[in-house]
């Protein structure tokens, strides 16, 4: 291709406005080239209504592949709301148009900007640019968590993403209310790109026709490597940017399994998340003339030769894969370690993944996740694709998109910060307005906060620019950032909001006082002031050197005495439990239901910092404490039993006292101790007062530096005494040879624990065994 380069017009220079006439050159411009083109009209909403009925007459294109994402209703072209627009996710229009005037937000436009085809017209309707920054709608809304309202959210995000629109390459810029193009959005792309069709392997096992459907050379490379699923033992690490075709190769693959009569469940973060995979999947099958029209639906298929392909969520995939032939992850960034860990025991696996995109980011899955699957029996075979399906390379929309949402935010040169240490870090305040000045520092930021989260989507970027309760926090080595904490300030709520929130009102933006509120029935809960530790992300090449807890000691010591306490919630597991409780957070919570995508119960955290803070954390660790023994038998029964050690042992680092200090012993009465003593020292048995036993473990699980058990001995008193599973269960999962054996080891157990805290009663009893 050759470079003409962009003609933009601007101040006398700018042209009258002709709509038809505009959109047939961008569309022209656009097939030519198979990329798209953005058309944006500014002005009055319903002139850009006008405006973009024009698009479509001047484009020449049928309505049948026209979408308008719109709160507006009538049209006769196929309408989606803007908080619906996941529904365009896996499908391909010519042209769409996203009315930006109400209900717009980041997800919205990284969600329509996916859905249009190579040669196809993204069309922008936005209030005058002065007036869109400036105004206040229901994102913003969203963003004045209580106490603070939409005065306080700043107009950042909006007006970095018009700096964009006005200078950015392949963007017609529209003025309605003054009748003019400010900017004709002349663009053509001057790399070339290797156009090569995809060939079908001549040594192969999946069918010819599968090849065939591939789209590109990538595409095609990807199916082969995806063969490997057909043997057990492999796992197959599929990369890609966004519309490379990833989940269409994976669809490919796995109805060329289904078509050899085998079993494949695939999963992902949902159900639409997968559509595409389905989508191929059948489409293939029918080719073949294998598709089974019993097949039970959309997301459950089946071939004529026994095959099938159906989707599990990611909760029970890893026990439903173990008993198939082979597991197609889809979206695996945006999904849990340990989740994706638990998809090991299938016998073939494959892990497709997004590398820039808000489903979820690659590079993330790399560093958290790769090292564990190159650990595994798997032989991993790793393939990328490059080339676009839906557009070619070098399309200004997808650059666009990247730049103004941030999709390629990545962390520092790992060379650049490899000397980094606790000692030689400078301990910073990143306000949004450094970042905006600086595009370099915010993307560092921003992409070490991508890798802190497996969940990170555009609206995350408008909410650390705009929102008013967030602040963010950054350890820097040589000005590169090494370590970043995201804060949310919650707590300061006035009494209608706590009674709203304790009569079971939401309350955004204010997680610990909701759930304090809401479900701990603490209706005072709203009243300190905090901050909650939303994310926090060490550089992987500095990881496990000092630079987390090294942050949170910094802002520990920032806001000691401005502030009541400072908190954290996440989904729990004996390492980050570890983590936040050698930072001095003590454990007041564990959610009784466990996260539908992290298969996880979340804990909550506190540090107090005040006299007030210390009252709101003593109280609810001494609640906690008194609850958790019944909660361990009923909701959670199924709780890990290192996950409810590491919770125990965490709770009660208060420096001024509380649940789990030496001076808090079980208060068992005397008959109580004479029944524990029998059961450990001599004849008795467990069952006698359970009770007893269960307030003598949990004194020990949150004091566990007062006598020394094995791990398999804590485990025990959780799983039997705690939890009460059945002696069996518990025998044979902790390797005990016999129930007999299990519980001569539970009275054994308990012995030192009778020495501890045993009193006069239970130590003359004692002696009568000795």
């Amino acid at each position: 291709m050759t470079s003409s380069g962009e003609d933009t017009p601007s101040g006398d220079d700018a042209e009258t406005l002709d709509v038809e006439s505009l959109a047939a050159t961008r569309r022209d411009e656009a097939m030519d080239s198979d990329q798209r083109r953005l058309l944006v009209f500014a002005g009055d909403r319903d002139a850009g209504i006008d405006a973009a009925f024009d698009v479509v007459r001047g484009a020449d294109v049928p309505d049948d592949e026209v979408t308008f994402v719109t709160t507006r209703e009538g049209f006769r072209f196929d309408r989606v709301e803007p908080r619906q627009a996941s529904r365009l996710l896996g499908t391909t229009r010519t042209i769409v148009v996203l009315d930006a005037h109400e209900d717009f937000s980041a997800n919205t436009l990284g969600r329509v900007a996916g859905a249009v085809d190579g040669g196809g017209l993204l069309v922008l309707l936005t209030p005058p640019p002065d007036e869109w920054v400036a105004r206040r709608d229901s994102f913003d809304e969203r963003l004045a968590v209580p106490p603070f309202t939409t005065a306080d959210v700043s107009d950042r995000f909006r007006g970095r993403l018009v700096s964009t629109l006005r200078d950015h390459p392949g963007i017609a810029l529209v003025d309605l209310d003054t009748g003019t193009v400010e900017r004709d959005g002349a663009y053509r792309q001057g790399i070339t790109f290797d156009t090569s069709l995809p060939t079908v392997p001549r040594e192969r096992r999946f069918p010819r026709r599968g090849y065939e459907d591939c789209l590109t050379a990538d595409q095609a490379d990807a199916l082969e490597a995806l063969e490997a699923l057909a043997e057990p033992g492999n796992a197959v690490v599929v990369e890609a940017d966004r519309g490379r075709g990833k989940s269409s190769a994976a669809g490919l693959a796995a109805g060329s399994l289904a078509a050899e009569g085998r079993d494949v469940v695939v999963t992902a973060p949902g159900r639409r998340n997968a559509a595409e995979v389905f989508v191929r999947t059948e489409r293939l099958l029918r080719e073949l003339d294998l598709y089974d029209t019993g097949s039970a639906d959309e997301f459950d298929l089946s071939s004529s030769r026994g095959g099938r392909v159906r989707y599990v969520p990611p909760t029970e995939a890893g026990a439903a894969a173990a008993d198939a032939d082979a597991l197609v992850v889809d979206e695996a960034a945006a999904l849990p370690v340990r989740l994706l860990t638990s998809f090991l025991d299938a016998p073939s696996v494959a892990f497709c993944t997004t590398v820039r995109g808000y489903e979820g980011a690659g590079r993330g899955f790399a560093v958290r996740f790769r090292d564990r699957l190159d650990d595994s029996d798997h032989e991993v075979t790793d393939v990328r694709l490059d080339d676009p399906i839906r557009y070619a390379a070098g399309d200004p929309v997808e650059s666009w998109t990247f730049r103004a949402l941030l999709l390629d935010a990545r962390p520092p040169v790992a060379q650049l910060i490899t000397e980094a240490t606790p000692h030689n870090v400078e301990y910073r305040t990143l306000t949004p307005d450094e970042l905006l000045a600086d595009e370099h520092l915010m993307r560092e930021a921003f992409g070490l906060l991508v890798l802190a989260h497996y969940r990170t989507e555009p609206d995350d970027l408008a909410r650390l620019l705009d929102a008013p309760n967030l602040t963010l926090r950054a350890l820097t080595y040589e000005d590169r950032i090494v370590s970043v904490a995201l804060l949310a300030r919650e707590g300061n709520l006035d009494a209608e909001t706590r009674r709203h929130m304790y009569d079971g009102g939401r309350i955004r933006g204010n997680m610990l006082p909701d759930v304090f509120t809401s479900q701990l029935r603490d209706e005072d809960a709203g009243v300190p002031v905090g901050y909650r530790v939303m994310r926090i992300a060490t550089h992987h090449v500095v990881r496990s050197s000092g630079l987390g807890s090294h942050l949170l000691s910094a802002i520990r010591d920032e806001f000691d005495g401005d502030v009541d306490y400072l908190g954290v919630g996440f989904g729990a597991t004996p390492e980050l439990l570890s983590f936040w409780r050698e930072n001095d957070y003590g454990t007041v919570h564990l959610s009784t239901t466990r996260n539908d995508t992290s298969g996880e119960y979340s804990a909550l955290m506190l540090l107090p910092l005040s006299p007030a803070g210390h009252t709101l954390h003593d109280r609810h660790a001494a609640w906690f404490v008194q609850r958790i023994g019944d909660v361990l038998g009923d909701a959670l029964s199924d709780l890990d039993p290192d996950v409810a050690r590491a919770a125990l042992a965490s709770v009660g680092h208060s420096s001024e006292g509380g649940p789990g200090d030496a001076d808090d012993e079980p208060l068992l009465s005397d008959y109580e101790w004479r029944v524990v003593v029998g059961a450990s020292y001599g004849p008795g048995l467990y069952t006698t007062a359970p009770g007893a036993f269960r307030r003598l473990a949990l004194a020990h699980l949150t004091s566990p530096e007062r006598v020394s058990l094995s791990d398999r001995e804590e485990r025990l008193l959780v799983r039997k005494v705690l939890q009460t599973h059945p002696w069996s269960a518990v025998a044979d999962e902790l390797d005990f040879h016999s129930t007999a054996q299990c519980m001569r080891a539970l009275g054994d157990a308990y012995e030192p624990l009778v020495d501890e805290y045993g009193g006069e009663v239970a130590h003359d009893e004692r002696e009568r065994y000795q």
